[in-house]
C-alpha cells in the first residue's frame, strides 16, 4: 500500500486479525496493496524489497527491533513500526475497525513533536541515602568503579563496618535537596565522617554544627521514607525491602554516565504570567502542582530550571492564562485521529489518552476483548499535561468523549481540568463527555453502550490555550440543542468577570495596572473602571491588589456578555481653590471621612487641604 510516498506494509500477523487494506488505504488517500501473513518470518524478503526501494512504514510493533535490523545491515532508513494489532486487531470488533487502523497509522507518520532540549553531564558521582545494610552493600557495589559517597540517616541500625571502603562515609539528616542529573546539592544538618577505628560496630566523628553541603551527579535514595525529590532525573528511589527495586535502581544509577539529552518541556512568557504584581501574589497554581520543584518564583513571575523539569505537564494544564507552554502538546495528532477517522467511515469516536505504556491496552487485547473498533488511543508524554484545552478541542472536532487512563497518584491538576470541561458541558445542557480513569488495571476501561452523539467537526485554529478553548467553547454550544448564554463555573475556572462593590471601590486602578490579561480597564481621564470579560482569566491578582477589598471573582461563561462592561464610574472631586478636578469625588469623600477627627486634621481648614488640587495645596 502506498501512502504519501511511502510503502505501508500490512500484515495480519498469521491470520490472527482481520485486516482491510482497500479501506484503510482509501480513508488514508493512498493506492491499496496486499496483505501480508507472516511479515516478519517467512515473507521477510517483502521487507527486504521494500526497503530498499525508499521509506517505509511497517504496521507492526512487536517486531520493530527486527525490521530496525533487518534496515541497518542493508544502510536503509529504518523503517516507522506502527502497533495497530494490540490497539485494533486484536478486538472482538476487528472486523469492524479498518477506520481506526487507518487513524492510528495517520497518527504515526504525522509529523514529530518539535522543541529545544537540553544538556545534562553526569561524572558518575554517586550518593547513596539508607539507613541499613542494603544501602553499605549498594554503596559497595557501585564504588567498584564510580565515586560514591555514603549518607547514613541518624536513626541507622547498628551496622558492621566495611572490610574494604572504597567510599566516603557519612551520618546526618538529608533536609534541602536542589538540582537535578549532573548537579545535586544536599543540605545536611549534624554531618558526621565515619571513624576508621570502628571496630564492632560503625562510629563517626562529632558532627558538625550548623549545616552542611553534599554534592552528587546521582542520588540513590534507599532511605524508605518521604523522598526529599521526586520526579527528577538522577533522582533514583528504591524501596530497600524489594531485593528487585533495589537492584535496578543500582544499574540505573552505574547507567547515569556522560551527557544526556532532554526535552526542554515547556517554555514561560513572563509577561503573560498571572504570579505576582508589585510583590503582590495572586496566583500559586503552577508551584502548587509541579512536583520536581522546577518552578520557582522570581520577582513577578514564575521561571522554570529545566534541568529539573521532568515533564510532568499539571503547570501548562493549571495556568489560567496561557503563560506556560508545553512543547508536547497533541492537538494537532487529536485532529489527524479523528479526521481519518471519520474520514474511513467511523462514528461515535472516543479519544482514550494513555501515557507512555502500552501494557494496559496490551493486556486488553491478549486476555480480554480488546479496544472497541471507536476508541481511538492515543499515547502522550505526560497524562497531566492534558488541559482543557485539548479536552475541549477533541470534542469539538468530534470526539463523543474523551477518557483520559492515568496511573495511580496525585492527579490533581488533570482531575480539575476534567471537571471544568464537564461544568461547561453539563451547562451547556449536554452531558459529561471526560472521563479520568486512575488505575493499571484494564478492567476498569468499561465503555457505556450508548453515547450522545458527537457534535460535527469544528475547525479549531491552532493558537494560544484560552484561543482554542474558547474556539471550541463556542462551536459545541452552536452545536447544543438548548440556548445557553450564561454558564456558571467554579471557583479557579478559567473564564469569568469580576465584581466591585461600588461602595468600597475609590478608582484607584490597583485592579487594573496588575491584570496580567488587561482585561480590567481604567481610564483615569473619565474616571472609569470596565472589565473586558473575553480576556478575564480568573487570576485573582486584582482581588489580592486592590487595598478596599473591594473586587470579587465570578466564574462563568457568558455569551451575552459585552465587550466592555462598565464596572464603576465616578464624578470627577473639584480644587476648592482653583476649581480643576483633580481625582474621583468618591476617593476624596471617603478620605475626609476617614480623616475626620484625626489629631493632624483638627484644626479649623485642615481638612480642606484634602479637597484640593497638589498645585494649590503647595501654595497653602
Amino acid at each position: 500500500m502506498k501512502v504519501g510516498g511511502r510503502n505501508v506494509l500490512l500484515c495480519s500477523c498469521e491470520e490472527t486479525m482481520a485486516v482491510d487494506a482497500t479501506a484503510i488505504a482509501a480513508a488514508l488517500g493512498g493506492e491499496p496493496g496486499p496483505v501480508h501473513r507472516q511479515l516478519c518470518r517467512s515473507e521477510l524478503s517483502v521487507f527486504r524489497q521494500a526497503v530498499a526501494c525508499g521509506p517505509v512504514v511497517v504496521a507492526c510493533g512487536q517486531e520493530a527491533p527486527l525490521f530496525r535490523e533487518l534496515a541497518q545491515d542493508v544502510e536503509m532508513e529504518a523503517p516507522l513500526c506502527v502497533d495497530i494489532r494490540d490497539r485494533a486487531g486484536w478486538s472482538i470488533q476487528a472486523d469492524q475497525a479498518a477506520a481506526k487502523m487507518a487513524a492510528l497509522l495517520a497518527d504515526s507518520m504525522g509529523p514529530k513533536p518539535g522543541g529545544d532540549s537540553v544538556l545534562l553531564n553526569s561524572a558518575g558521582r554517586i550518593l547513596v541515602l539508607g539507613a541499613c545494610d542494603q544501602a553499605l552493600d549498594v554503596a559497595r557495589r557501585l564504588a567498584a568503579d564510580r565515586a560514591v559517597q555514603l549518607l547514613l540517616a541518624p536513626q541507622a541500625e547498628p551496622l558492621t563496618p566495611p572490610d574494604e571502603r572504597g567510599f566516603t562515609l557519612w551520618r546526618g539528616r538529608a533536609v534541602v535537596a536542589a538540582g537535578g542529573l549532573g548537579n545535586w546539592t544536599l543540605t545536611v544538618e549534624e554531618l558526621a565522617a565515619a571513624k576508621p577505628s570502628s571496630r564492632r560496630h560503625l562510629e563517626f566523628e562529632p558532627a558538625h554544627s550548623g549545616r552542611s553541603l553534599l554534592q552528587a551527579d546521582v542520588v540513590v535514595d534507599l532511605s524508605g521514607d518521604n523522598p526529599l525529590v521526586r520526579a527528577r532525573d538522577g533522582w533514583i528511589i528504591a524501596d530497600p525491602r524489594s531485593a528487585l527495586a533495589v537492584e535496578r535502581a543500582v544499574q540505573a544509577a552505574h547507567d547515569l554516565l556522560g551527557e544526556f539529552e532532554k526535552p526542554r518541556y515547556v517554555t514561560i512568557d513572563a509577561a503573560l504570567c498571572a504570579h505576582a504584581r508589585n510583590g503582590q501574589v495572586g496566583c500559586t497554581r503552577c508551584l502548587d502542582v509541579c512536583p520536581s520543584g522546577a518552578l520557582v518564583a522570581k520577582g513577578d513571575a514564575v521561571v522554570v530550571d529545566a534541568h529539573a523539569c521532568s515533564g510532568h505537564g499539571g503547570c501548562a494544564t493549571v495556568c489560567p492564562t496561557g503563560a506556560i507552554r508545553f512543547h508536547r502538546d497533541p492537538l494537532e495528532r487529536v485532529r489527524t485521529l479523528l479526521s481519518v477517522f471519520q474520514a474511513g467511515g467511523g462514528t461515535d469516536p472516543v479519544l482514550l489518552i494513555h501515557g507512555p505504556s502500552m501494557a494496559p491496552l496490551s493486556a486488553l487485547a491478549r486476555h480480554g476483548d480488546g479496544l472497541p473498533a471507536r476508541v481511538l488511543p492515543l499515547s502522550v508524554s505526560a497524562v497531566d499535561s492534558v488541559g482543557p484545552d485539548l479536552m475541549l478541542a477533541a470534542l469539538a472536532l468530534g470526539a463523543a468523549e474523551v477518557t483520559v487512563l492515568a496511573d495511580p497518584g496525585d492527579h490533581g491538576a488533570l482531575v480539575g481540568a476534567a471537571e471544568f470541561v464537564n461544568r461547561a458541558l453539563t451547562g451547556l445542557g449536554g452531558p459529561a463527555r471526560i472521563r479520568v480513569i486512575q488505575g493499571v488495571d484494564p478492567d476498569l476501561l468499561v465503555w457505556p453502550d450508548h453515547l450522545s452523539a458527537p457534535c460535527p467537526p469544528a475547525d479549531i485554529r491552532p493558537g494560544a490555550k484560552r484561543s482554542v478553548m474558547r474556539q471550541a467553547l463556542d462551536h459545541l454550544r452552536a452545536a447544543s440543542s438548548t440556548a445557553v448564554d450564561d454558564v456558571a463555573l467554579g471557583a479557579g475556572d478559567p473564564f469569568g468577570t469580576i465584581a466591585v462593590d461600588i461602595g468600597r471601590c475609590t478608582l484607584c486602578m490597583a485592579c487594573a495596572v496588575v491584570c496580567p490579561s488587561k482585561a480590567i480597564i481604567g481610564n483615569l481621564r473619565d474616571l472609569t473602571l470596565q472589565v473586558r470579560e473575553s480576556a478575564c482569566t480568573q487570576c485573582g491578582l486584582c482581588r489580592v491588589a486592590c487595598p478596599e477589598k473591594a473586587v470579587g471573582l465570578v466564574a462563568r461563561l457568558d455569551w451575552s456578555a459585552p465587550d466592555l462592561a462598565l464596572l464603576k464610574q465616578d464624578e470627577p472631586a473639584l480644587c476648592l481653590t482653583c476649581g480643576r478636578p483633580f481625582a474621583p469625588k468618591f476617593s476624596i469623600e471617603r478620605m475626609v471621612e476617614r480623616l475626620t477627627g484625626h489629631s493632624m486634621f483638627d484644626q479649623p481648614g485642615k481638612l480642606d487641604l484634602i479637597r484640593t488640587c497638589e498645585d494649590c495645596r503647595g501654595k497653602r
